[in-house]
């Protein structure tokens, strides 16, 4: 009996032969030129050949080149990259393909094409010589320009693949907190693409040294001033073949130890960061108590007791928003409402929206988003991973020109405030979302804004760490002499945080009111369900109203006929029942049950009827169980018409 032996876990199907021959072909294409290289080297002679006078010198002269190549090619090459990756303009895909036709074109046409650039007779050459004294052609100078123009093709295609990469939000976090463009280029930009940086330098530096074509033809080969290594190995495979072969070899060596160090990341997109064991969420006792003294946010700067909001936003979300200093106002509405970007046309940050902007009696409206001392904190908290949260924290105090020492000790302060100072130390890989989301609000809120813009600041803490946070919070908003506009979805947040409501439908303000007034006559259907209630809108008749999604319900008041209007029904004003009731309940469908799930000591009951919307229900675990409730069983579900509110829209 034959037994099948089971295959290695891991291993994948085997590769089809019509693929894998040709693949197997392509790699012993590649590798035997280098085994030729090997096979034919005279490893006796190999250490005289590479000590030979000649050959120092060359090499001495690639090395020298090749990292004047690599200097040029990152002061020129990087912002290039940059202007690429970053800033839309017209001609952009032109541009991009001159950086690749270096990398395409034949080497020595490249050198032609310099030398009819800045060669004597070329079109700047001329001007060269005779304004500052520079001759290009047949001097190191000339071959230092054509190692260049040939290698920096590389750092560019690299760098711009890891900044396009890289998630902008990051530098926009950065400007919001106060850093100009050039200090977010130096302390957020580059640190974060170091890989893709590191990357395209090496290949750079690699290829500068490796350069013949364009060498030869612009700058000739001069010994001691343009006979760079390779050029000596063109010279020695005419006199001296087998030290053509050592030279080779030593080139072939050193190319082969750079990519074996980039190991295939050519690319050099930005790596994701290695995350380590985060630290446990600590337990808000005694010792995180939230009762801090209760600072300014502004650090003590005032102009006229505070900062009020007046904007009027236009494009794709349309509104006008005043709000006194102190104010603290949630932003609700469902996904493509138009939040997110209310934020960032407050921040400047978007071409989908414009907001005229003023805070206090400052118009920021044509101030770039690093001098409108408007923080934001990202629904990620966008933390800059190569920053501790110390200095994370102290990141906006220090753009503001706070000395290192006095930024350092007000972050430590914020970051005990929200319980996390103890973390001060460990950068955003070490954390936990719920810490880094802490990190990130004592960030925002040391910069010292004038106005603050939270997008979903608690999302990603666990109830007992939010309700700590969200106390600290209310403690700190307190004192704030702006405005602070929190996109939320939970609506606790926006009860126990929010003086006002701003309630956003299709880029529009639907509501605008207190909490107490949002959650009584909730104007959205998506609001009254945030709020757990059941909504269903519809137009007002004699008895009630006639349902948008099909059905009827009956009514205690309601609003004069033809109004257009929004039932709620709290959940737990349904009754289920395994039978059809008599008895009182005016509203009566038959129906299936489809989803149970917990809300604290309660069910909620999810039931689907084809002569009403979906209908939720709470009920106790007792209930349920005596019904013998579970997903598909049949129940009738009651509604008593004076538990039925009806708000017009």
């Amino acid at each position: 009996m034959t037994r099948l032996r089971p295959r290695p876990s891991g291993h994948g199907p085997r590769p089809p032969v019509l693929l894998a021959v040709p693949a197997l072909l392509a790699v012993a294409f590649l590798v035997l030129p280098l085994v030729g290289v090997l096979v034919r080297t005279d490893w006796g002679a190999f250490v005289g050949h590479l000590t030979a006078p000649g050959t120092v010198e060359a090499l001495q002269l690639s090395l020298l080149v090749s990292f004047w190549a690599l200097g040029l090619s990152l002061l020129l090459g990087v912002p290039l990259a940059w202007l690429l990756a970053r800033v839309p303009f017209r001609g952009k895909a032109f541009v991009r393909s001159l950086v690749l036709l270096p990398m395409v074109l034949p080497p020595t046409v490249g050198g032609v094409a310099l030398l009819l650039a800045f060669g004597r007779r070329g079109l700047l050459g001329p001007w060269l010589e005779s304004t500052f004294g520079i001759t290009l052609p047949f001097h190191t100078s000339g071959a230092v320009v054509a190692a260049t123009f040939v290698a920096m093709p590389f750092l560019v295609i690299s760098l711009e693949g890891a900044l396009a990469g890289l998630r902008p939000r990051y530098e926009e976090t950065a400007a919001s907190l106060g850093a100009s463009p050039v200090r977010v280029f130096f302390t957020v930009t580059l640190p974060m693409v170091a890989p893709g940086l590191l990357a395209g330098a090496a290949l750079t530096w690699a290829r500068a040294l490796g350069e013949f074509g364009a060498t030869i033809t612009f700058a000739g080969n001069l010994p001691g001033s343009t006979q760079t290594l390779p050029l000596q190995v063109y010279l020695l495979l005419q006199e001296e073949p087998e030290a053509a072969t050592s030279v080779s070899l030593l080139l072939l060596a050193i190319a082969m130890a750079v990519l074996v160090a980039l190991r295939g990341r050519w690319t050099g997109s930005p790596a994701a960061p290695r995350r380590t064991a985060p630290a446990p969420e600590p337990d808000p006792g005694p010792g995180a108590s939230p009762e801090a003294p209760k600072t300014s946010l502004s650090g003590g700067e005032t102009d006229g007791g505070g900062w009020a909001l007046r904007t009027e936003v236009g494009g794709f979300t349309e509104l006008a928003l005043d709000a006194d200093p102190g104010t603290t106002i949630a932003v609700v509405g469902p996904n493509g409402a138009g939040k997110t970007t209310l934020l960032r046309a407050l921040l400047g940050l978007t071409p989908r929206a414009h907001a005229t902007l003023r805070l206090g009696d400052t118009d920021v409206t044509d101030l770039p988003p690093h001098r409108r001392r408007v923080a934001w904190v990202p629904q990620d908290g966008a933390l800059f991973p190569h920053l501790s949260a110390l200095s994370n924290t102290a990141y906006g105090l220090r753009a503001h020109g706070v000395p290192r020492a006095e930024a350092r000790r007000a972050a430590q302060t914020w970051l005990d405030r929200l319980g996390v100072g103890h973390l001060s130390h460990r950068r955003p890989a070490q954390l936990s979302g719920g810490q880094a989301q802490r990190v990130a609000l004592a960030r925002a809120l040391a910069a010292r804004p004038r106005l603050l813009l939270l997008d979903e600041p608690l999302a990603a803490l666990d109830q007992t760490t939010r309700a700590h946070v969200r106390h600290t919070l209310r403690s700190h908003l307190a004192g704030f002499g702006g405005v602070c506009l929190i996109v939320t979805h939970d609506p606790v947040e926006a009860v126990s945080l929010a003086d006002r409501v701003l309630v956003l439908e299709d880029g529009r303000t639907l509501q605008d009111a207190s909490p107490g007034e949002v959650s009584r006559h909730p104007r959205s259907p998506w609001v009254a369900r945030m709020l757990g209630s059941n909504a269903w809108p519809g137009a007002a008749t004699a008895e009630g109203l006639a349902l948008d999604g099909g059905g009827s319900l009956v009514a205690a008041e309601p609003p004069p006929a033809g109004t257009r209007a929004l039932a709620i029904i709290a959940p737990e004003a349904v009754a289920v029942h395994r039978e059809k009731p008599g008895g009182s309940p005016r509203n009566v469908w038959p129906g299936t049950v489809r989803e149970i799930t917990a809300s604290g000591s309660r069910l909620r009951v999810l039931v689907t009827s084809d002569r009403a919307p979906d209908l939720v229900a709470e009920i106790t675990p007792q209930a349920a169980a005596e019904l013998g409730l579970a997903d598909g069983v049949p129940v009738w579900t009651g509604v008593k018409a004076t538990e039925v509110t009806v708000v017009p829209l």
